[in-house]
């Protein structure tokens, strides 16, 4: 069962003991959804978004303004406005913070569970700004919601400024509002927030929706918008513009709503509480823990505890986390670049991420040194940066989209890249056969393939590019 724990979290540490029942030290993470552990500077999504997105944005558009003809001094200008704002360091700190709760935590399995649903709900990388907001984003919206129902972390990050932003529902404005009348040319349905509501956050298109279900949502959700200052360009707190929302009756699966700003939490409700939203959720929590084709005895016990707990987060994460257990022996579910990172990162005891007292020497208009942007570096080249996401539906949880040549040859790159973080004192055979017994049931296997090693940094690369240590 010893590689049940990077299963549902990260290993067990070389200074760690192994717990005597697995099961019930994964379990009792997940009630309760403690302080981040980070001791250092923690920036609010407030500060992020008025202080720091604000000035980018402002200052920005002067620049495109004034070096339109000479992209080169424009390059300059923006290089070092974003320096000035921190673009080029917070989601590296974001990244420490995230990673310090996967390391040295004591809820692990939490934090696994917790970028599980990051994932869910993916911000994209779209232009500059989420940078700026989508850390705060996981850490004041996502990560509170962890011991609270499913239902409310969906409306939470649905009227969030980063997905209202990510998904242009700013840019969702009634035809038939008081602002659409008067601005006839400018105002139309944006679907984009609807649509991924639909497939991506809730239902899945499982559940039959059609393209009137998906207008009839982007009406209900008109006038939900991050707030705008015309005289400064400003971007302020999400608001409900009752101007911008198209007025009347809409109709989503056949279930009539009310115009107006508590039409949306009442759609919620309903999505969240479908039978094929439970099913959704049910495979792609075992999706990521357990293998890339769950089956519906699998799923059963987590549709369950949704349905009975009225989607109380905990007890859906109980049951995953018991079919995990269950399947254990069965199932060796191939870890993601970052999972992959972390548990080497744990299992060799990296001096990783940056320490707070490292990334508090950093100070605004300098450029960041390299031990300020490791985090992002380091995950940039895996190919899998969680801020990052291409796509709405953020990264694959399937084994076949992560073990091409090119990302298998990332990670043995990456493995003897990361020998530097190493304390000295580990490299040496006694200190791998450790972690080793610690982490495998079948250690004396491990051992005959480590014995190939001449070097300290060889058994980093041969153990943690390990097929038994790829999958958990």
């Amino acid at each position: 069962m010893k590689n049940f724990f990077r299963k549902v979290a990260f290993g067990i540490g070389s200074n760690e003991e192994v717990p005597s029942d697995p099961l019930a030290w994964a379990l009792n993470q997940l009630d309760d959804v403690p302080d981040l552990t980070w001791k250092g500077r923690i920036p609010s999504s407030k500060e992020m978004i008025e202080k720091h997105a604000r000035k980018n944005l402002i200052e920005r558009k002067k620049l495109q303004k004034k070096y339109k003809d000479d992209k080169k001094l424009l390059k300059i200008g923006i290089e070092r406005l974003d320096d000035e704002t921190g673009l080029r360091f917070w989601p590296s700190l974001e990244l420490s913070i995230r990673h310090t709760e996967a390391m040295h935590s004591t809820s692990p399995v939490l934090a696994k569970l917790w970028f599980f649903w990051t994932n869910h709900f993916a911000i994209v990388e779209g232009g500059y700004r989420s940078g700026f907001y989508t850390g705060p984003y996981e850490r004041e919206i996502i990560r509170p919601n962890l011991n609270q129902t499913f239902e409310k972390l969906v409306y939470d990050v649905t009227i969030s400024s980063a997905m209202i932003d990510s998904l242009d529902n700013s840019q969702n404005i009634g035809p038939k509002s008081k602002h659409g009348k008067k601005n006839k040319k400018s105002s139309t349905i944006n679907e984009n927030h609807a649509r991924e509501l639909l497939e991506l956050h809730t239902v899945s298109p499982a559940a039959g929706y059609t393209q009137e279900d998906i207008t009839q949502l982007a009406y209900i959700m008109t006038g939900w918008m991050n707030g705008y200052s015309k005289s400064t360009s400003d971007t302020l707190p999400v608001e409900f513009n009752k101007d911008r929302h198209q007025p009347g009756k809409k109709t989503v699966f056949g279930k009539i709503y009310k115009s107006g700003k508590k039409s949306l939490a009442n759609v919620i409700k309903d999505l969240a509480n479908h039978p094929d939203c439970r099913d959704f959720i049910a495979t792609k929590l075992c999706r990521y823990l357990i293998t890339d084709n769950p089956t519906e005895e699998m799923k059963k016990p987590i549709i369950k505890a949704f349905k009975d707990s009225d989607g109380f987060l905990p007890e859906i994460h109980k049951a995953a986390i018991r079919v995990a257990f269950e399947y254990n022996d069965q199932y060796k579910k191939f870890q993601n670049p970052e999972n992959w990172f972390l548990q080497m990162a744990k299992l060799a005891d990296f001096s990783w991420p940056s320490s707070p007292t490292v990334m508090d020497l950093y100070e605004l208009g300098r450029k960041p040194q390299s031990a300020h942007t490791r985090p992002q570096y380091k995950l940039s080249e895996l190919g899998h940066n969680p801020y990052g996401s291409k796509q709405p539906n953020g990264f694959s949880d399937l084994e076949v989209d992560w073990i091409s040549p090119e990302l298998l040859i990332r990670r043995l790159v990456s493995a003897k890249d990361s020998f530097e973080l190493t304390k000295s004192k580990n490299n040496n055979f006694k200190f791998y056969k450790n972690i080793v017994h610690k982490n495998f049931d079948n250690p004396e296997k491990i051992f005959q393939y480590l014995d190939k090693a001449k070097r300290a940094y060889e058994i980093q690369i041969l153990l943690f590019n390990h097929p038994d240590f790829l999958r958990a």
